[in-house]
């Protein structure tokens, strides 16, 4: 299973609009991805209630993994969105 660390670059984590847009994005790679918090606490990717649940803010640093076909892919996109400043969009 794939893994990558990244950092969350909107300027309010990944709340509200952010988090939004990024639960749509994982749901749109048809994979299985996990969101990881610092604090250890997973959830699915593409669950926007689940990724709320988190906390997650500016700068911190989460971790992304996949499974199945495409995951590679899956994976490095959501870093991309996450790297993005949601909150400029």
């Amino acid at each position: 299973m794939p893994e990558r660390t990244v950092t969350v670059a909107s300027s309010v984590g990944l709340h509200a609009r952010p988090a939004s847009l990024f639960a749509q994005a994982a749901a749109a790679t048809g994979t299985t991805v996990t969101l990881t918090s610092a604090a250890g606490r997973s959830v699915n990717a593409a669950s926007i209630l689940g990724v709320l649940s988190l906390g997650i803010g500016h700068g911190e640093v989460v971790t992304l993994a996949a499974e199945g076909d495409g995951a590679d892919e899956a994976i490095a996109a959501l870093a991309a969105v996450l790297e993005t400043d949601l909150d400029k969009e």
